[in-house]
């Protein structure tokens, strides 16, 4: 109970700072008690930034951020051998993968060969360099960022790589009043000098993160919904037994990853609220963000307008709930 205590203080105090944005702030939470990697796609201006420099901030460990831009190169993430003439050596001089909490702000504003250098990290946890891997810290984790709206002098990521993210979430605009809220926090740090609400009361350490993920992967999960939730990631490959509408419009569903995901997240999702087993609607929460960026619609679909999130929203109403 003292390491749930911990999480949900930290999650409190994110929430302070960062108003209006709950869902991105429990996404947060949850990708980090995953042990995984979360791609939020959102209009700029809506603290996205600021909130995983918060998380940070609120972590045993380093941060770093990286703007992806056209010229950027593979070395510029992973770091490169310097040659030391005093020596006659080469010297490896580590780049930002090495950090603890990385932030890839506007993802896909950066060439394939750029990206592919950021799957290796998130995928096997190490970078290899020449003939030479280097292992990344155990405490290891990636928020992407990219925007909807522009989309000339992009370079949308390829499917094995959006497949690397446990989530992709996208966020909106805050209501009116948060809003203002927004308005009275921002004049009075400007006035002020401080942060609203101040720094962490106290350092989360890197091992209450590692007995936080050890619980949740202890949370109980009933058979009935285990089968559940594999059913919804079998019916995205084989829609037709569940809803022959939507077998014309799935080109390639998801693969054992996505069950994988939806497994692990709906149970930090059931721990983050204080609950020791997973319901239904856990699963349902989190399946879109699961899913949407591991579906591949087919050209029917795109010609007709049909989204990801509406195929399964579908899917959500014709799978049987135990």
């Amino acid at each position: 109970m003292i390491v749930r205590e911990e999480i949900r203080r930290l999650q409190s105090h994110v929430g302070r700072v960062i108003l209006g944005q709950d869902v991105l702030v429990e996404r947060l939470l949850i990708t980090l008690l995953a042990d995984g990697h979360l791609l939020v796609e959102g209009a700029p201006g809506l603290a996205k930034t600021s909130a995983v420099k918060v998380l940070a901030s609120a972590l045993e460990g380093d941060f770093h951020r990286i703007q992806f831009t056209p010229d950027l190169l593979p070395a510029d993430l992973t770091g490169t051998e310097v040659f030391k003439p005093a020596e006659g050596s080469f010297e490896f001089q580590k780049g930002p993968l090495f950090h603890n909490i990385l932030l890839a702000d506007e993802i896909n504003r950066s060439p394939a060969k750029v990206q592919s250098a950021l799957l290796e990290a998130m995928a096997e946890r190490q970078v290899t360099v020449g003939r030479t891997t280097y292992r990344l810290p155990e405490l290891f984790m990636v928020m992407a960022t990219q925007n909807p709206i522009e989309q000339e002098g992009t370079y949308p990521l390829p499917e094995a790589q959006r497949d690397r993210f446990l989530l992709h979430t996208r966020i909106g605009y805050p209501d009116k009043e948060t809003e203002r809220e927004v308005l009275a926090q921002t004049r009075e740090r400007a006035r002020t000098g401080k942060p609203i609400d101040g720094p962490p009361s106290a350092v989360i350490s890197q091992e209450t993160v590692f007995a936080a993920r050890k619980e949740v992967l202890g949370l109980h999960l009933a058979p009935e919904l285990e089968n559940y939730l594999v059913q919804l990631v079998v019916a995205t490959r084989d829609p037709a037994p569940f809803d022959p509408v939507l077998a014309p419009l799935i080109a390639y569903g998801g693969s054992p990853r996505a069950s994988l995901a939806l497994d692990v997240m709906s149970r930090a999702k059931a721990w983050l609220d204080g609950r020791d087993f997973v319901s239904p609607e856990d699963i349902q929460a989190l399946a879109p963000d699961v899913l949407r960026h591991r579906l591949l619609l087919t050209y029917e679909a795109e010609a007709d307008g049909v989204t990801q999130d509406e195929i399964v929203d579908r899917l959500l109403s014709v799978v049987a709930v135990p």
